[in-house]
């Protein structure tokens, strides 16, 4: 049985690493606060004092944080993953980065014999849970198919996009998508709420109907109830579409609909919305027409 590093205890890693650890892996855990460590330690997980120290003697080295600045506090350094990183171990990134960093990581695991997935994920916190993420794989695919066996006790698809930095930039197009349904979701609501529709009505008419999406089946319930419980947060949202950003910039693809929705989960953010669920987006909305979504009209 392999022996995993799990680094990045967040609201996806830590139901990534349980279900490692339930299909009876050793699994040894870090987060830079140790105090999320306890769950998975309470279930059988090991806890290391490093990512160094979480990499050292491990087959298998699995990271999930929020950025490319997390990346490099984890990877880089005297106690980051690659000090500690044994030869012909596997590393695999489920973040969502840049491609550019995705690259330059690679490059520093194969100096010290190692190979190197980029694996991000689409999927929220439930999915998490339940292990029906959806990987998108950029990287060799021999090494992938070396570590198929733990992609599948975390999700129910995993595709292979090509070379490292393409699951990344399949990220990032997705993400991009992602954020402009959600809007559109979102101005949907506010003209239907604004005109006095009944807003339950009107959702079920778009999931029945050509508007349907993703968007309005994870995300319209909780716009109607107000309930921004954080799933996939409104601040990494905004990371993506800036990663987004930066990527059709230099590649000199338009891309107008993301400068928008950029643009507006940014005032989101602005607004103090960043820690609550993307969707929380709707409150821009409902600042604009002075009504709650789920108000009723009297």
């Amino acid at each position: 049985m392999k022996k995993i590093g799990f680094i990045g205890l967040g609201t996806m890693g830590a139901p990534m690493a349980a279900n490692l650890l339930k299909a009876g892996y050793e699994v040894t855990v870090y987060n830079r606060t140790a105090s999320k460590c306890a769950p998975l330690v309470n279930q059988g997980a090991k806890q290391a004092a490093s990512p160094k120290e979480a990499a050292a003697s491990n087959d298998i080295v699995i990271t999930m944080v929020s950025n490319d600045q997390s990346i490099e506090a984890v990877y880089d350094g005297s106690e980051g993953v690659l000090s500690g990183l044994k030869s012909g171990a596997i590393v695999i990134d489920c973040s969502t980065i840049s491609p550019a960093l995705v690259k330059q990581t690679a490059a520093k695991v194969q100096e010290r014999e190692g190979s190197f997935l980029d694996a991000p994920v689409t999927g929220s916190s439930p999915a998490a849970i339940d292990g029906t993420l959806v990987f998108m794989i950029g990287g060799n695919a021999d090494t992938l198919e070396k570590s198929r066996d733990l992609f599948e006790v975390m999700g129910k698809k995993i595709l292979y996009m090509g070379p490292n930095g393409s699951g990344a930039v399949a990220k990032i197009a997705h993400n991009t998508i992602v954020g402009i349904n959600n809007l559109a979701l979102a101005e949907g609501f506010a003209i239907a709420a604004k005109s006095g529709l009944p807003v339950d009505s009107f959702l079920e008419l778009v999931q029945l109907g050509s508007a349907g999406s993703k968007a309005a089946e994870l995300k319209g319930r909780k716009i109607i109830e107000h309930d921004f419980t954080n799933q996939f947060s409104l601040a990494l949202m905004l990371k993506d579409l800036k990663l987004a950003s930066s990527l059709t910039d230099n590649s000199g693809i338009p891309a107008p609909m993301l400068n928008l929705a950029k643009s507006l989960f940014q005032a989101g953010q602005t607004e103090g919305y960043g820690d609550e669920d993307l969707s929380s987006v709707v409150k821009i909305y409902e600042a604009w027409i002075g009504q709650k979504i789920g108000d009723k009209q009297s």
